[in-house]
């Protein structure tokens, strides 16, 4: 879910009064749903975006110094000495926000406003159990190579244009001077649009038919420029900063248009190795359930009296061993042939003072073997089928099949 988007209310306004909001559907463009309401009764989000309305903010176009950008606080330093000559108050009751991408060296446009005011507000909505991950202005300078905004709003007795372009962001009432300004601008290529109550006569005064826009979905689109106004002082911390802009990576190839090829294919891929792993373990299992049912045949057909099947292999071994036993044949598991698999690696001089021998194990006493003896003598009897360990000072000798 998209943060919740609150409108900051404009000064002397209390941080618990009253906000307008708008909040974005999954996609984080259409609106889902707006209201105003006080601190306590907005809707629930633990994480908001902040918009800061234009009649809260300068703007302002300096040049930096090179090497003024190397830590924040040279950087507020020479802003102050830059803007002192051009800000009505004092730089130190000022809050500073750079352009997205801002260069030493190059004209850079920097946003202020009132700062006793933005931090009661940011300290307010943290208190109250929302942390502000972003701050938005209204409006912003276009940057070099984007057309003129032309945005009508307010109330139809009095409607204002604002015009967002390279020159800057400026409000003006739509008479006189304002429709002056519009005069000036190159209307073809400008975007214009026009808030619900001032459409109709915006449309009368600038001669043209206007898309209307509603407040909170302007509101909504002012929240995904790269616009940041928590710098400075205010600025969030690596890691949630870090979180955002995955969060908004991930909005962007999740939802918007110009990836949706990108995601189909993905979804293609996905589907197309699931259905091969699929495949590929449904024929695995088949193989290996026959490989299991030829066992049980064999076992069945040579040994018609084993009538249930529970492990193959070691019935087969027990049935044989039976059937040597019927015979009077030598089985593996019988003391002369594990006689005669020992004999030849005991180490020379080991003779046992006892040999017991009972149900496949044999049993060997007084060898005295040492822990490397008795290493190379398991070696040598494990490829023959049998298996040796001591247990104090016996000799434990027996036929793997058989145990």
């Amino acid at each position: 879910m998209t943060p919740l988007l609150l409108i900051a209310p404009l000064p002397p306004a209390d941080a618990a009064g009253e906000y307008d909001w708008a909040q974005a559907g999954d996609d984080g463009i259409a609106l889902r749903n707006h209201g105003r309401a006080l601190l306590a009764l907005l809707p629930a989000s633990a994480e908001v975006t902040l918009g800061i309305p234009a009649a809260a903010l300068s703007w302002h176009r300096v040049t930096l110094p090179k090497g003024s950008m190397s830590s924040a606080s040279k950087l507020r330093a020479v802003l102050d000495g830059l803007l002192e000559e051009h800000l009505l108050d004092d730089p130190e009751a000022l809050h500073f926000a750079l352009e997205p991408e801002a260069r030493a060296g190059a004209p850079v446009w920097v946003a202020a406003c009132n700062r006793i005011w933005l931090r009661a507000l940011v300290q307010g909505l943290e208190s109250a159990g929302r942390r502000v991950v972003r701050i938005v202005p209204e409006f912003a300078p276009q940057p070099a190579d984007g057309p003129p905004l032309l945005q009508v709003t307010g109330e139809a007795e009095a409607p204002q244009l604002t015009v967002c372009d390279t020159d800057g962001v400026v409000s003006l009432p739509l008479a006189g001077a304002g429709l002056a300004l519009a005069a000036s601008l190159p209307l073809d290529t400008a975007v214009i649009t026009a808030e619900p109550a001032v459409a109709q006569a915006a449309e009368h005064l600038l001669e043209r038919r206007l898309p209307i826009v509603q407040a909170p979905q302007r509101w909504l689109q002012a929240a995904r420029s790269p616009w940041e106004l928590a710098q400075f002082d205010l600025a969030v911390t690596g890691r949630a900063r870090a979180g955002k802009k995955f969060a908004s990576v991930v909005q962007t190839l999740r939802y918007a248009p110009e990836w949706r090829a990108a995601r189909w294919g993905i979804v293609a891929l996905l589907l197309t190795q699931l259905i091969g792993l699929n495949a590929w373990a449904w024929k695995e299992r088949n193989a290996l359930e026959a490989k299991r049912q030829a066992v049980k045949t064999m076992l069945t057909q040579t040994f018609p009296s084993v009538k249930l099947v529970v492990d193959a292999p070691l019935q087969m071994a027990r049935e044989v061993a039976a059937l040597q036993q019927a015979v009077g044949d030598v089985a593996g598991s019988d003391l002369e042939p594990m006689i005669g698999a020992l004999a030849p690696h005991l180490p020379p001089g080991r003779t046992p003072s006892a040999i017991d021998y009972s149900a496949g194990q044999l049993r060997l006493r007084g060898l005295g073997l040492q822990p490397s003896e008795l290493t190379r003598l398991a070696g040598a009897m494990g490829p023959r089928g049998y298996s040796v360990r001591a247990e104090g000072d016996l000799l434990l000798v027996q036929a793997e099949a058989a145990r």
